[in-house]
């Protein structure tokens, strides 16, 4: 079977423009795959480099050398030299993403946040509606207040926002930047009962999870990136 992510001996590092032009490394080497079914954890403390890995192989991150492959249908296309356009379309119709913080329009209303993120992945606007309403329920999302913005919520409700943007749509590759950070432990369940989904799916999951019960419950592997900071240092 063919992985569906593919990172090899990927490396970056950041320039301190205000340090005098200091370069410091984050990650070197960096290699692993995650394959239909998959849920890979990224492991290792704070500081190690892993939310850069997952914004590389999402495109909002330029890595420095090596290779980042995300297949879409039966073509490897590599994020790591890709024009803008083509990271937009496998945004739309490949990768999923659920980041640590909700950005969106200020007064667009919740239930309408989320529909449009089912509308730009595919979904007819009745479906994607459908979808959005039944994500919310799912995630405990009160019904008064789905008409209102997000922006106006507390950190928990925006991330129960951010989760059903991300997962209403089937997308082969879903990565997850500590979802469950806001949540209390209901809803870190239901989370749980999403991603499972989506590996039944056959998606690939590539996450971050500091809450040790969810990573148990979810990883199929864990891939530890202190090694890759190690040989960054």
């Amino acid at each position: 079977m063919q992985p569906l992510v593919e990172l090899e001996n990927v490396s970056k590092s950041f320039t301190l423009h205000l340090r005098g032009g200091l370069r410091l490394p984050v990650v070197s080497g960096a290699s692993l795959v995650a394959h239909p079914g998959e849920c890979v954890v990224l492991g290792g403390p704070s500081g190690a480099g892993k939310s850069s890995l997952l914004r590389m192989i999402h495109g909002n991150y330029r890595c420095d050398a090596g290779r980042i492959l995300v297949r879409d249908g039966a073509e490897p296309v590599d994020i790591a030299t890709a024009e803008p356009r083509r990271i937009l379309a496998l945004r739309r119709g490949v990768m999923g993403h659920v980041s640590q913080f909700l950005r969106v329009i200020p007064r667009i209303g919740a239930l309408e946040v989320v529909a449009a993120a089912g509308r730009e992945a595919g979904l007819e606007a009745g479906a994607a509606r459908d979808q959005a309403a039944a994500l919310l329920a799912r995630l405990n999302l009160p019904e008064r207040l789905w008409h209102l913005p997000p922006a106006t919520f507390s950190g928990g409700e925006q991330q129960r926002v951010n989760i059903a943007r991300g997962f209403i749509a089937h997308r082969p590759v879903l990565l997850l930047d500590e979802p469950t950070a806001s949540l209390d432990a209901r809803n870190r369940t239901v989370v749980v009962e999403l991603i499972a989904a989506k590996q039944a799916a056959g998606a690939a999951v590539i996450g971050i999870f500091h809450d040790q019960d969810v990573r148990e419950a979810v990883a199929t592997r864990v891939v530890d990136v202190t090694r890759f900071a190690a040989q960054a240092a």
